[in-house]
């Protein structure tokens, strides 16, 4: 029997119109499955109602893959691959696989000759990167930075030389209740004619995307509390 085939299925960001992000296309696909893995199986639920399925919800499979998922268990995971059945896997938002523990399910199923198809929808790493106007040829994703100021601070010393040198944009993120703090950690560390975009909000209503220089932040910083957000250095 032929393996099915690995879905990668893209989410909206936040509280976004479906049809403004993710084409129709993809949603004709979620449709027609049965089987997903997830990161969070409760979310994936509110997606899949969004999108509607030919199944009622409660006959879907779907399985839990998050930071806390042992390597072993990836490989039942992909039991119904192997048994035919297509699969789609979702991240809590945006993009599976990209900041995103599926990408073991992913690596799996390329080990055993399965079929990986992503489909097209928002990533906010690259949406944020597209609109800052910063280097898009060189650029590297660190996740979160560390959260003691001391450590946070030599790390965003060592980033910013590591942009200089190389001309590579530093790409970021906090999570949301401490971006206002990171946000100040930024311009107390970097110099004064480093580049800094800050994309809060990202295809959400109240979207904000604005690159200037570590000076001119400090006389307009914006305020970021509790909203999802992230930060491009570019050192010049």
């Amino acid at each position: 029997m032929a393996a099915g085939t690995l879905f990668l299925i893209p989410t909206t960001l936040g509280d976004s119109a479906l049809a403004t992000v993710i084409p129709q296309e993809v949603q004709q696909r979620v449709r027609m499955l049965d089987y997903f893995v997830a990161e969070n199986p409760k979310s994936a639920r509110a997606y899949l109602k969004q999108v509607g399925t030919a199944k009622p919800l409660q006959e879907l499979h779907i399985a839990t893959l998050n930071e806390h998922t042992p390597d072993a268990a990836v490989a039942g995971m992909a039991a119904p691959l192997r048994a035919g059945h297509d699969v789609g896997m979702m991240s809590e938002a945006g993009c599976p696989g990209i900041a995103d523990p599926g990408a073991k399910l992913v690596l799996h199923a390329h080990r055993h000759a399965i079929r990986v198809v992503p489909l097209v929808g928002p990533s906010s790493i690259l949406l944020a990167l597209m609109a800052s106007g910063l280097n898009g040829q060189s650029f590297v994703f660190h996740g979160y930075l560390p959260v003691a100021d001391v450590e946070r601070e030599r790390t965003l010393r060592q980033l910013e030389k590591q942009s200089r040198r190389l001309k590579q944009t530093q790409i970021f993120i906090e999570t949301p209740y401490r971006n206002q703090k990171l946000l100040h950690g930024i311009l107390a560390a970097c110099a004064s004619t480093t580049l800094l975009c800050v994309a809060a909000e990202i295809s959400l209503a109240g979207e904000d995307i604005r690159t200037m220089s570590v000076a001119a932040w400090k006389k307009h910083p914006p305020q970021l509390d509790r909203r999802p957000a992230l930060f491009l250095l570019l050192g010049v």
